[in-house]
C-alpha cells in the first residue's frame, strides 16, 4: 500500500505540533472510522483515524462527516477514557506502520495515569486500539480472537503485542555497506521486488521509482546490477532520506487521463512518463484528505451510476425490441397491393363467382398477358363481402404502414436520446451529474418520482477550456445543459461545433463579435472529438457553424437539435490538448 511506514513517518512529523493539545471531541462516523478533535495553542485540530481494510489512515482533516445520533459503544468508551485528557506523545517504532498516541487522563479515582491509542495502518489488519499505561488491551474497534488469528488475538485484558517483524532495513538510518550485503544476499529477482524485502516500510511505489532512477527506466534484476545502477540506486535512497528528514517531501498524487486516482507518495514520481498526471499538495494530510475523499466521491458516484446504467440498458432494450416488432409489421404491410388486387377481382368477376366457393380463378386484367390468378375466398361470406375483405386488409395496411413508420422514427429518436443520456453519464465526474440525469430522465417520464421536498442541488457550470488564443470554450455536461448552451446562452456570433452523426457534447466558442483564428476552431474541434462517443476513434468529423443557424425542433427531446450553413473539420481527438486547454 502506498501509507507505507515512510509515508507515515512524514504524517507523524506533521502531528507534532498536536502534542501538548487536550482531547475536545470525539466521534465514531463509523463502524471503523474515529476522528478525536484536539484543541492547540492555534486552534483545534480534527484528527481522523481510519481502520478500514481499504482505505486505514491517520491524519488531519478539513472535512465535515455527519455523525450517528447514537454514538457506537467504542465511541462512548474513548469518550471515558480519553476524554479531555492531552496528548503527550506521537511515537514511531523505526517505520513500522503503527503510530502510538499517548495520552495522560484522569480515571474514575482522579489519578493521573497513560493511555495509548496504537493506529495500526495494515491493510485488512488495520485496527485501532486503546492500550492501558500497564501494556494490556482496554478495548480496540476489531476485535481479533482466536479464530481470526492464532499468532496475535487482540481482545479486553491480553497483553498488547506488536504484530510480527521481519528483520529488514531501516533507510533513513542504515549505511551504504548494509544496502549492499543484503542486495548480494537476495535471491534473483526484481530489482524493485528486492527492495520490498531488504527495507522495511516503503511501499512498492517507492521501491519502482528507486529502481527506475537506478536502470534509468530499464529493468534491472538485483542479482546483474551494475556499479553505475548500484551507485545511482544508493544515490536516489540517500537523497529520498534526506528529504524525509528535512522535512522537504514532494506529495503528489496520480491519476490517469480519465482523472481516476491510481496512487501516491511522497516522493516526485518519474516512473509513469506521460502515461499519468500528477498533482502534487502541500503536506501529508492535504494528499491523504484529498486522495481518499476523491476515491470515496467516485466510489459514491459510481454506484448512483450503476443504478441509472441499469436502467438506460433496460430502456435501450425494449426500445430496440419494441422497433424490431414494428419493422416486422411493417414488413408484413409490403403485401397490401395485393389485397387490393384480389379485392378488384372478385369485384370484376362477381358473375362468376358464387356463395360456398373456396377459391376463384380469374384472369388477371391488370397484367398484358392476363394471366389466371387463385383468389382465396371465405366459404362463409357472398362474393361482394369477400372483396370488402381484402379492400380492408388492404386499407388496414395502408393506415398501419403509415402508423408503424411514424413509430419506427420516433422509436429511432428515441434510442439517438437515450444513447446520448449513456454517453452523459459515462462522463458522469460526480454526483451532482449523476442527480441532473436522473432529473432529466424523470422530466422525460422514464423515472418516477420518488417525492420528497429537498431541492435538488444546482446543476454545476459548463466545462470551461481557453484556447491558445485566449477564446473561451464551453462544453455542455448534459442534453438540459447542451440545449442551454446552444440556445439561450450562445450569442448569434458564437461558433457552435458538434460531432458528425455521433453522440456528443454541445462545444461553443464565445467569440465576443470576432471572427476566431483557424487554430482556435482546430482546438474547438478536439475538445468537440475528445468530448464525444468517438474520443477513441482515429480521425472523427466536427460541424461547425455559427451560432444563429442552430435551431431546435418543435417537440424534440432535450439536446436534439438542427443546423446549416455548416462546415466539416476532421480532426484526431487529443485527450492530453484537451487536458492542457481545460481551466
Amino acid at each position: 500500500m502506498a501509507l507505507d511506514g515512510a509515508f507515515l513517518y512524514t504524517v507523524r512529523n506533521e502531528l507534532l505540533p498536536l502534542i501538548g493539545g487536550r482531547v475536545e471531541k470525539i466521534h465514531q462516523p463509523s463502524r471503523e472510522e474515529v476522528i478525536i478533535s484536539i484543541r492547540t495553542k492555534s486552534g483545534s485540530k480534527k484528527l481522523y483515524i481510519s481502520a478500514n481494510a481499504g482505505s486505514a489512515r491517520v491524519h488531519i482533516t478539513e472535512n465535515t462527516v455527519d455523525n450517528p445520533q447514537t454514538p457506537p459503544m467504542f465511541c462512548m468508551l474513548l469518550r471515558k477514557r480519553l476524554g479531555s485528557g492531552k496528548l503527550i506523545d506521537i511515537r514511531q517504532d523505526g517505520l513500522e506502520r503503527i503510530l502510538f498516541l499517548d495520552f495522560e487522563c484522569v480515571n474514575e479515582l482522579g489519578d493521573i495515569v497513560t493511555v495509548t491509542l496504537a493506529v495500526e495502518i495494515m491493510g485488512r489488519c488495520s485496527n485501532l486500539i486503546i492500550v492501558s499505561g500497564d501494556g494490556r488491551v482496554i478495548d480496540s474497534i476489531k476485535r481479533v480472537d482466536e479464530e481470526m488469528s492464532r499468532e496475535r488475538m487482540v481482545l479486553p485484558g491480553m497483553e498488547y503485542t506488536l504484530p510480527p517483524r521481519d528483520d529488514r532495513l531501516n533507510f533513513l538510518t542504515c549505511e551504504p555497506e548494509d544496502i549492499k550485503e543484503r542486495l548480494a544476499g537476495t535471491q534473483p529477482k526484481e530489482l524493485s521486488k528486492a527492495l520490498i524485502r531488504i527495507f522495511e516500510g516503503i511501499s512498492p511505489i517507492l521501491a519502482r521509482e528507486w529502481a527506475y532512477f537506478a536502470g534509468r527506466g530499464a529493468h534491472i534484476e538485483s542479482d546483474t546490477i551494475s556499479s553505475d545502477q548500484l551507485d545511482r540506486l544508493l544515490f536516489t535512497i540517500k537523497r529520498t532520506r534526506e528529504q524525509v528528514l528535512s522535512g522537504e517531501c514532494c506529495f503528489s498524487v496520480v491519476s490517469d487521463k480519465e482523472g481516476q486516482l491510481k496512487d501516491f507518495s511522497f516522493v516526485r514520481l518519474s516512473q509513469f512518463g506521460t502515461l499519468m498526471y500528477t498533482k502534487e499538495l502541500s503536506g501529508p494530510s492535504e494528499l491523504l484528505d484529498f486522495f481518499y475523499s476523491e476515491r470515496d466521491r467516485a466510489a459514491r458516484t459510481k454506484q448512483r451510476a450503476n443504478d441509472l446504467f441499469k436502467l438506460l440498458m433496460n430502456l435501450t432494450d425494449r426500445t430496440s425490441r419494441r422497433i424490431a416488432a414494428q419493422r416486422e409489421e411493417l414488413d408484413a404491410c409490403a403485401d397490401k397491393d395485393r389485397a387490393k388486387l384480389f379485392g378488384d377481382l372478385i369485384s370484376a368477376n362477381m358473375y362468376r363467382i358464387q356463395k360456398g366457393d373456396s377459391s376463384a380463378v380469374v384472369e388477371n386484367f391488370y397484367d398484358e398477358e392476363c394471366p389466371q390468378v387463385t383468389i382465396p375466398l371465405d366459404v362463409r361470406k357472398t362474393p361482394a363481402q369477400n372483396a370488402q375483405h381484402y379492400y380492408g386488409e388492404y386499407k388496414k395496411s395502408v393506415t398501419a404502414e403509415e402508423k408503424l413508420a411514424e413509430q419506427i422514427q420516433k422509436g429511432e429518436e428515441e434510442l439517438q436520446y437515450l444513447e446520448s443520456v449513456f454517453y452523459s453519464l459515462t462522463r458522469a465526474s460526480s454526483e451532482n451529474d449523476i442527480i441532473q440525469l436522473r432529473l432529466e430522465l424523470r422530466e422525460q417520464g422514464y423515472v418516477r418520482y420518488a417525492g420528497g421536498k429537498a431541492k435538488p442541488p444546482k446543476a454545476l457550470p459548463p466545462i470551461e477550456y481557453k484556447s491558445s488564443d485566449g477564446f473561451s470554450i464551453l462544453v455542455g455536461r448534459n442534453n438540459k445543459q447542451n440545449d442551454q448552451l446552444s440556445l439561450k446562452f450562445a450569442e448569434k456570433t458564437d461558433i457552435w461545433l458538434h460531432t458528425q452523426l455521433i453522440t456528443g457534447s454541445h462545444v461553443l466558442i464565445l467569440t465576443d463579435g470576432e471572427t476566431p483564428p483557424d487554430k482556435t476552431i482546430e482546438e474547438a474541434a478536439v475538445i468537440a472529438a475528445v468530448n464525444s462517443s468517438g474520443r477513441d476513434s482515429g480521425l472523427v468529423p466536427v460541424d461547425y457553424c455559427l451560432a444563429r443557424y442552430v435551431k431546435k425542433p418543435a417537440g424534440a427531446k432535450p439536446g436534439k437539435v438542427i443546423f446549416t450553413n455548416y462546415k466539416t473539420a476532421f480532426v484526431k481527438p487529443d485527450r492530453e490538448l484537451e487536458q492542457s486547454l481545460r481551466v
